[in-house]
């Protein structure tokens, strides 16, 4: 009898001992896999990257920069590579046709991640769909090299520097510029201090209160002049807020595009002055026959032109009119006789 109760205690501790390896077991698988579920909880999916430095199997798949799977594969596709994934039943509805894949890093030791943009109003990838490839950011190894160019140019800026090439290399090197710089720096100062002692206009304007004050009151009156024209008060003010002002003169402007257009049609006599080209052909020959002639008058032709150039034929004209104006002297002084000369010879 003590054999078999002694038998019955020693499968009861090999029966608890397993089952608290089997709980630890579960434990420890549910620790390692973490949010990435077990495997029917997940399902694949697939993209297309130009580079994965850094990405292997195993590296970490995040949505929106959390975690929710891991990849599986990394393979040629091309001239690609084909990047074979796992991730979470629960994120399929937010990785759609509108996410985009991308290669990411988990620290700056160069292990890579592949990174998904959540999209939930695109449609759902099925299982085995290939995610749309993102624009890929600059990985370290470029930003790495972008540095070192960088480095290098300011190496060879400041070594053209030290060799007084530039501007700023001969402000570097160059003593005479060096001394030309501190001449201007101190007569700078010059100023400055001929300024802050209220010496000159500058100075004056700057320290002088009336100067101030005369400003201050200019501006006052800017102020008020601007106040009364918003208020409508004086000529100006009417001529900005009176609305019968701008009746009239959206009238004018009325009135004037009308006469443009009666003008641009030929009506009245501006406009066939300016549409009819048979008026404007017969201006044109007067002009011409005007000219022609002023021309033969210039020349002393015909009557009026022998009265301009000949000075003899002047003369006579001027002594016959002065005869005649001394004629009519005469006959204003004593009316009579000349009435009587006339009367005799009738």
């Amino acid at each position: 009898m003590p054999r078999t109760r002694s038998l019955a205690w020693s499968e009861l501790k090999i029966g608890v001992l397993t089952i608290v390896a089997i709980i630890v077991a579960a434990v420890t698988v549910f620790t390692v896999m973490g949010s990435r579920g077990f495997f029917w909880q997940r399902f694949s999916l697939k993209t297309r990257l130009p580079d994965v430095t850094g990405l292997k199997s195993g590296s970490p798949v995040r949505v929106s920069g959390m975690e929710v799977g891991s990849v599986t594969k990394v393979d040629f596709s091309g001239d690609q590579l084909e990047v074979v994934f796992e991730v979470n039943k629960d994120v399929g509805p937010r990785i759609t046709d509108k996410s985009a894949a991308t290669l990411g890093s988990v620290s700056l030791l160069g292990l890579g991640a592949l990174d998904i943009t959540a999209a939930s109003n695109g449609t759902p990838i099925p299982e085995g769909g290939y995610v749309p490839t993102g624009k890929t950011a600059p990985s370290l190894s470029n930003v790495t090299a972008g540095a070192s160019e960088g480095i290098g140019e300011l190496t060879g800026l400041l070594r053209d520097m030290r060799a007084g090439k530039g501007t700023a290399g001969k402000i570097m090197t160059d003593d005479k510029l060096y001394a030309e710089m501190q001449s201007f720096v101190a007569s700078a100062n010059d100023v400055t201090r001929t300024i802050r002692s209220g010496r000159g206009s500058a100075g004056r304007f700057i320290n002088d209160p009336a100067i101030a004050n005369s400003l201050q009151g200019s501006l006052n009156n800017l102020e008020t002049m601007t106040r009364r024209i918003n208020a409508g008060e004086g000529s100006l003010g009417k001529l900005v807020n009176d609305e019968a002002f701008a009746s009239s003169l959206t009238g004018a402007t009325t009135n004037l595009r009308t006469l443009t257009e009666k003008l641009n049609r030929g009506e009245g006599t501006a406009g066939k002055f300016v549409t009819d080209p048979a008026l404007y052909n017969q201006l044109k020959s007067l002009a011409d026959r005007l000219d022609l002639l002023t021309k033969s008058l210039n020349d002393g032709q015909g009557t009026i032109g022998q009265l301009l150039k000949d000075r003899k034929l002047y003369e006579n004209m001027n002594a016959a009119v002065n005869d005649v104006r001394d004629l009519v002297a005469a006959i204003k002084k004593d009316p009579k006789r000349y009435l009587n000369v006339r009367v005799s010879i009738f």
